[in-house]
C-alpha cells in the first residue's frame, strides 16, 4: 500500500524586518521537501499580515526572493481556524473573486503540519506558535515559551547566565528609561568600555545594530535601535572570532560540527548587508579550524543552551570568542535559523552528514513527536461532586 503523503503548509513572509529573508528560506525548504512524501502548500503572509495561498509554481515568490522584495498579493486570501482539531485553512470572503484559476488546491484544505519559515517579529517570537497551538496543528520548531525566549535577547541572556553559561557583559535599556535619564546610556557605555554594540532587543538578521566606537555616535545608534524595539541592549565588544553551531532534537538534542564566520574587512561586524546583500561580505569555514577541546566545548555549550531555554526541534547557537580562544561566549540562540543558500544551519548539518532533504524530514518527525506528547496532556478538570 502506498504511503499517504503528508500535507505540509510552509508559512513564510510575515510582518517583520526579516520578511524578505523568510522568502528565500522558504524556497529552500520547499525545494527540499520530497514530493514523494509530502504535498507542499505554500502559505505567504504579506507585510500587512494577511495570509494568502500561493501558486504552487512559486514564480512570483522566486522573483521577489531573488531581488529581496516583499511578497506580492497574487494569492488567494485564506485564514487558519483557531480552534482545536480544525487543522484547515479556509477561504476568506474577500478572496472569492480572486480564487478562480489561481491555485489547484480546493478549499477548505486540511493540513497535517505547518513548517513556519518566519524570521523575527510575529513569526519567531511565539505569536504564530500560539496561534498554531489554538488550531491544534503540529508545527516545526520550538513552542510558545521557547520561541518567545529565543526572540527576547535580554531574557535569553539572563536565563543563560543563571544557568551558568557564558554571555558577554551587557545592559538592557528601555526607551522610557532613556527618555527619563539621558545620561544613563553614556554611563553604561563608559562602564562597558568603548567600542560597544547597540542592538534592538527582539530582532534578528543584524537589523538595527550599530557598532559604537565613541560617545559621539552613541545617540544616533540608540535612535536607530529604538525604531525597532522599546528595549535595546548595550553590549561589550568581544574582539576575536565568530562561531556557529546547529542543534537538532527535542529532549536529547544533537549538535553539528562548528562553523566560523569570517567577515570581509570592509564591514565592522556581521551586518545585514554582509549577510544577504554583498555576496563577498562574509565567508564561512565549515568545519572551523579549532582545537578539538574548543570545538567540543562549543558543542557542549550549544546543547546546554538549547536545554536551558526549553527549545524544541532546531536552533542555531552563535558564539563570540577571544582571538586566543581563551574565552567563548554565547551571543544568541536562534529558534528559526535561516535556510537560505548562504545560511549556516543547513550547511552545518550537511557537513555533519545530514543533507538538507534528510534534515527537513527529521524536523518534521520531531514536530510530530512533540505534538503527540502535547496532545496527551489533560486540559480539563471534572470536579468530584458529593
Amino acid at each position: 500500500m502506498a504511503r499517504k503523503k503528508l500535507r505540509v503548509g510552509v508559512l513564510f513572509g510575515g510582518r517583520s524586518g526579516e520578511h524578505e529573508i523568510s522568502l528565500r528560506s522558504a524556497l529552500t525548504v520547499m525545494s527540499s521537501l520530497n514530493p514523494g512524501r509530502y504535498e507542499v502548500v505554500p502559505i505567504g503572509i504579506a507585510r500587512d499580515g494577511r495570509w494568502q495561498l500561493c501558486d504552487t509554481r512559486l514564480s512570483s515568490l522566486k522573483n521577489s526572493a531573488s531581488k529581496l522584495r516583499s511578497l506580492g498579493k497574487q494569492g488567494i486570501p485564506v485564514t487558519l481556524l483557531p480552534y482545536r482539531h480544525s487543522r484547515s485553512i479556509e477561504l476568506l470572503p474577500i478572496g472569492t473573486a480572486s480564487a478562480k484559476g489561481a491555485n489547484r488546491h480546493q478549499l477548505p484544505l486540511h493540513l497535517d503540519l505547518i513548517f513556519p519559515v518566519l524570521h523575527g517579529t510575529f513569526g519567531e517570537d511565539g505569536t504564530i506558535q500560539g496561534f498554531l497551538e489554538l488550531a491544534g496543528i503540529p508545527y516545526v520548531g520550538s513552542g510558545v515559551l521557547g520561541s518567545a525566549i529565543g526572540m527576547d535577547k535580554d531574557v535569553q541572556k539572563r536565563l543563560l547566565r543563571d544557568s551558568g553559561l557564558p554571555v558577554v557583559r551587557y545592559f538592557a535599556l528601555t526607551q522610557a528609561e532613556h527618555i527619563n535619564n539621558r545620561h544613563r546610556a553614556s554611563q553604561i557605555a563608559k562602564e562597558l568600555g568603548y567600542p560597544i554594540f547597540v542592538k534592538p532587543n527582539a530582532l534578528g538578521s543584524s537589523i538595527g545594530i550599530s557598532r559604537v566606537a565613541s560617545s559621539a555616535s552613541l545617540l544616533n545608534a540608540l535612535n536607530n535601535a529604538f525604531q525597532y524595539d522599546r528595549k535595546v541592549l548595550l553590549e561589550a565588544e568581544c574582539k576575536g572570532r565568530e562561531f556557529e553551531c546547529a542543534v537538532l532534537g527535542n529532549e536529547e538534542p544533537q549538535t553539528s560540527v562548528v562553523g566560523e564566520i569570517v567577515v570581509n574587512r570592509r564591514y565592522r561586524f556581521y551586518s545585514y548587508e554582509s549577510k544577504y546583500v554583498d555576496p563577498r561580505g562574509a565567508e564561512t569555514k565549515i568545519p572551523a579550524e579549532l582545537p578539538q577541546a574548543v570545538s567540543t566545548r562549543i558543542r557542549e555549550l550549544s546543547a546546554a543552551a538549547f536545554k536551558s531555554l526549553g527549545l524544541r526541534g532546531m536552533a542555531r547557537v552563535d558564539f563570540l570568542a577571544r582571538a586566543d580562544l581563551g574565552e567563548c561566549f554565547i551571543n544568541e540562540v536562534n529558534t528559526i535559523p535561516g535556510f537560505t543558500a548562504v545560511s549556516m544551519y543547513p550547511k552545518l548539518w550537511e557537513a555533519s552528514g545530514i543533507p538538507l532533504p534528510e534534515l527537513v524530514d527529521r524536523l518534521i518527525e520531531l514536530a510530530l513527536e512533540e505534538h503527540r506528547q502535547r496532545t496527551v496532556r489533560k486540559y480539563t478538570y471534572e470536579p468530584k461532586l458529593r
